[in-house]
């Protein structure tokens, strides 16, 4: 293994794509993990020690991107050279934002009357959406079509957004 690639996927000896054994990934971050950490240098030179560190701290954020699937496709998108833009692009179809608006008051509603039953069914709903909008995104991926990956994730990161919401909002 050759520890300059830059490339999370390269690092770890997989195929750059969306989907991911959790299995297979695990293995190879443990097995990059044991070749650079940083206790297998504890007699080596100042600089040996510290660029072990380094990989150690690339090795971690790489495994973390990619075991997170939202994360994972996100990077890869701009890997490819599609800027997300986040922050300052927050255009989505017509039919999103209209989805948007309903479960904001379907979660403003569910908040004020404190039903159980229909937080429950609210939740069911955002998560067939993630599952849909997940679907998508990985077709748009395997089609290597970013751009329009791009704006599926950004819809994507509006899913995740208020499924925590009202995560936070379910009783225990």
């Amino acid at each position: 293994m050759t520890l300059n690639e830059q490339d999370h996927f390269a690092l770890f000896g997989l195929p750059r794509s969306f989907v991911l054994d959790a299995g297979v990934l695990d293995a190879a971050w443990k097995r990059v993990a044991m070749t650079v950490h940083p206790d297998r240098f504890a007699t080596a030179s100042a600089v040996e020690k510290r660029v072990a560190m380094q990989w150690s701290a690339r090795a971690n954020e790489a495994y973390r991107i990619l075991r997170d699937p939202l994360s994972r496709a996100r990077y890869l998108c701009e890997s490819a050279g599609v800027d997300l833009q986040t922050e300052t692009n927050t255009s989505m179809s017509a039919d999103f934002l209209m989805q948007q608006m309903q479960w904001h008051e379907q979660l403003d509603d569910i908040r004020d009357s404190g039903d159980v039953k229909d937080c429950a069914a609210f939740a069911a709903e955002l998560s067939d959406a993630l599952t849909v909008t997940t679907a998508t995104v990985q077709q748009l991926l395997e089609a290597k079509q970013y751009s329009e990956a791009a704006a599926r994730i950004r819809e994507w990161m509006f899913l995740d957004k208020i499924i925590t919401q009202v995560r936070a909002f379910e009783p225990t």
